[in-house]
Order: C-alpha cells, then structure tokens, then sequence
C-alpha cells in the first residue's frame, strides 16, 4: 500500500503559478504510476496529468498542455505538478493519485489523496 498526502495549494491570481507536491509513503514509488486529478465545485472529477514509473513518459488533459507540468523524484518519494498561466476555471480541490499497473486518463488509480485545495482568483 501507499499513502499519498498533497501540498502546495492555496490562493492565487489569475495568471499566476502553484507547484503541488504529492509525498508518498513507502519504498516502492518507484514501482507506481502517479499522477494528477481535480474536482472543481459542481463537476465532475478531471484527468489532469499522469507521469510513468520512471519518469519517460508524461500524459496530459488537452486542457493542460503547455501550461501544466508533471515531474517526479524517484529518490524523494515525490510528484509534483507545476501549473502556469492559472486561469479561474483551474480553481479545484486536486488529488494525486497512483497504480502500479494502471497509466492513463481514467479514474482507475488504486490509490487517492486527500486533496489540496487551489483557488485561482479573477
């Protein structure tokens, strides 16, 4: 098993940047896929980004191309998410996430966050 507690949320300007880190539990990150959702108030969860085992290979929502960033220290037992160019509609509460044999867009991680909270103001 794994426990993943996120940081790094808070307020911010339109325009602006936050990087989230996710910090996992355990001596096997390496072996797990992370990666990266949201919930926005009202909606549905959102794919945001999802990063392979070791690092090689990145997969992002259309949405978060060019703006957004996952990366991950395999030694710090971490995964971080940069995000660019925040807009209001990226305000959400976002949940890192990790599966040793899942990789992709679903929500279909075995193992979730609490959450960190981003408010992106106008």
């Amino acid at each position: 098993q794994v426990q993943l507690v996120e940081s790094g949320g808070g307020l911010v300007q339109t325009g602006g940047s936050l990087r989230l880190s996710c910090a996992a539990s355990g001596r096997t990150f390496s072996t797990y896929h992370m990666g990266w959702f949201r919930q926005a108030p009202g909606k549905e969860r959102e794919f945001v980004a999802a990063i392979s085992r070791g690092g090689g290979s990145t997969v992002y929502a259309d949405s978060m191309k060019g703006r957004f960033t996952i990366s991950r220290d395999n030694a710090k037992n971490t995964v971080y998410l940069q995000m660019n160019s925040l807009k209001p509609e990226d305000t959400a509460v976002y949940s890192c996430v990790a599966d040793r044999t899942y990789y992709g867009g679903r929500a279909e991680y075995d193992y979730w966050g609490q959450g960190t909270q981003v408010i992106v103001s106008s």
